[in-house]
């Protein structure tokens, strides 16, 4: 095994210097900064290209063990074999499509859950119980974990797919009662498992995130947890760097299948454009980029909640007088981006900065980069923003020029690359399935505006009934995936909805499980 890495964090308040399997237990660091490695492995172009003749679950062990995990590799390999295995409906796991000439789609919705979220879900959840046993093995752990996730949809689901009976854990999972796809309600709602809870909350994503955050840093609700249940509190959102290291394995294993297809020549840089709203899964291209792979411009694609576009543009990040907007991409429905913390740390290293721009946020709802920061976010990143009829008029323009249907968050970074295409290839990544979204994707096919009610006949049709409309529309597109056309039979395990705040989180949890 290579030499364990180690990591501190965003804001300077661990210096523990802890491995992986510590920090992919703990989530978030004390005082709430992120942990980001201590150093970054180096890939030669050579390297990337030799991913491209590998499994995909090889590709990510490969990229695990660069980065030191401190997991012996035989063992990294049979959790890789486990979580890109039988359970994906594509056995590429993240294969790229030319869709025309310059444009290629990293398709990530292939997994159980039909969302990019899958992607870690799958693979962080089991080396998450590894740290756990690993640590309770030495003796310096006596405790299990419970999972806290706010999620604008498909976190949610890959989150309870992938933790569902886990040893050593428990999961919890909160969404926006009104801010989610009647199928993304479903999946979550309808999952299986002893150690899974579901909470609608009366609010949106920012309201679920800032009330978890909230449960973090209660340390009475931390003593509690500790003495009357034997469990420790851990995030399995994008904040918890096992959430993200997944991420960089797919744009390194893309480039390699982009040269191996012929999209691009070895050594050209391909432009990569994602459409985000957290921050993670782009963050997770600067990354790749950072260790070597072939990535010219970042492209950050923004709905009309486009918080990240105008940073992108000025340097501020201001959300206090900023209106949540419900989109067609509610995915991407967020305001408060966790990961950019990371990655202004990252251009910065400057834990004193880091701290104090979030401080600002916290407390006035903006902040602002001094003037080489700026440079720096500008050298890596471009972005655009795209309204929601805009994303519908994607939808069926891409539909009938070429074929192929995107979800409505893909359509977003469609829309953003056209845009923004330069010289070089550009891979859209794709980061759901369209039966996700019917609603949406079937006003994009019949013309219909965002704003504007679907028919009266088609409106009274469940999520899963108006799939067979959107097949009939689009009758050459790809099926809806099995999980998603069979949810209408699946039995509601969950239907509590509580209000948005740091109090009503912590007594849904407390009266869940006692």
């Amino acid at each position: 095994m290579r030499r364990a890495a180690t990591y501190h964090d965003t804001r300077g308040a661990d210096a523990s210097r802890p491995a992986f399997t510590d920090v992919v237990v703990r989530g978030i660091a004390p005082g709430g900064g992120l942990y980001v490695p201590d150093e970054l492995p180096a890939l030669t172009l050579e390297e990337v290209l030799a991913l491209g003749e590998l499994p995909y679950w090889q590709r990510a062990a490969e990229v695990f063990e660069r980065f030191g995990v401190d997991v012996e590799r035989p063992r990294i390999d049979a959790l890789m074999q486990s979580a890109y295995g039988l359970q994906w409906s594509d056995p590429r796991i993240a294969p790229v499509t030319e869709v025309v000439a310059g444009m290629h789609v990293l398709e990530l919705f292939h997994g159980p859950t039909s969302a990019f979220k899958d992607m870690a879900l799958q693979c962080m959840p089991l080396f998450f119980s590894e740290s756990i046993a690993m640590q309770q093995a030495r003796g310096t752990l006596a405790e299990d974990y419970l999972i806290l996730v706010a999620t604008s949809g498909d976190t949610g689901k890959a989150a309870l797919a992938g933790f569902a009976d886990r040893p050593h854990t428990r999961v919890a999972v909160f969404f926006p009662a009104d801010g989610v796809s009647d199928i993304q309600r479903k999946q979550m709602v309808t999952q299986a498992g002893e150690n899974v809870a579901v909470f609608g909350v009366r609010g949106n994503f920012d309201d679920c995130q800032t009330a978890v955050k909230a449960a973090f840093a209660d340390e009475a609700f931390a003593g509690e947890l500790r003495e009357e249940h034997r469990l420790r509190l851990s995030s399995a959102n994008s904040i918890n760097w096992g959430r993200l290291l997944p991420q960089i394995v797919y744009y390194a294993s893309a480039y390699a299948d982009m040269v191996a297809s012929g999209g691009v020549v070895a050594g050209q840089p391909m432009d990569v454009c994602v459409p985000t709203g957290n921050f993670g899964n782009i963050l997770g291209g600067y990354y790749a980029k950072r260790m070597g792979v072939p990535i010219g411009r970042l492209i950050c694609a923004s709905n009309e909640n486009k918080v990240l576009a105008d940073f992108i543009a000025t340097g501020v990040y201001d959300i206090a007088e900023r209106d949540f907007v419900t989109t067609p991409s509610p995915s991407m429905d967020i305001l408060v981006s966790s990961n950019l913390e990371r990655q202004l740390y990252e251009l910065t290293r400057d834990a004193g900065r880091t701290a104090g721009w979030m401080a600002s946020l916290r407390e006035t709802g903006r902040f602002q980069v001094d003037r080489e920061t700026f440079r720096l976010v500008r050298e890596h990143f471009s972005a655009d923003s795209v309204s929601n009829d805009e994303s519908l008029a994607c939808i069926r323009r891409v539909w009938d020029d070429h074929g192929y249907l995107l979800d409505p968050h893909t359509a977003v970074a469609w829309e953003a690359a056209e845009r923004l295409a330069g010289a070089d290839p550009v891979l859209v990544v794709s980061t759901a399935h369209w039966a996700k979204f019917g609603t949406d994707v079937y006003k994009a096919l019949a013309g219909i505006a965002h704003a504007d009610p679907l028919p009266g006949d088609v409106a009274a049709l469940t999520g899963v009934e108006l799939l067979a409309e959107v097949q009939r529309l689009a009758p050459d597109g790809s099926c809806a995936p099995r999980a998603l056309a069979e949810l209408d039979e699946a039995v509601e395990r969950f239907d509590v909805v509580i209000d948005a705040g740091h109090a009503p989180v912590i007594e849904a949890v407390r009266e869940w499980l006692s």
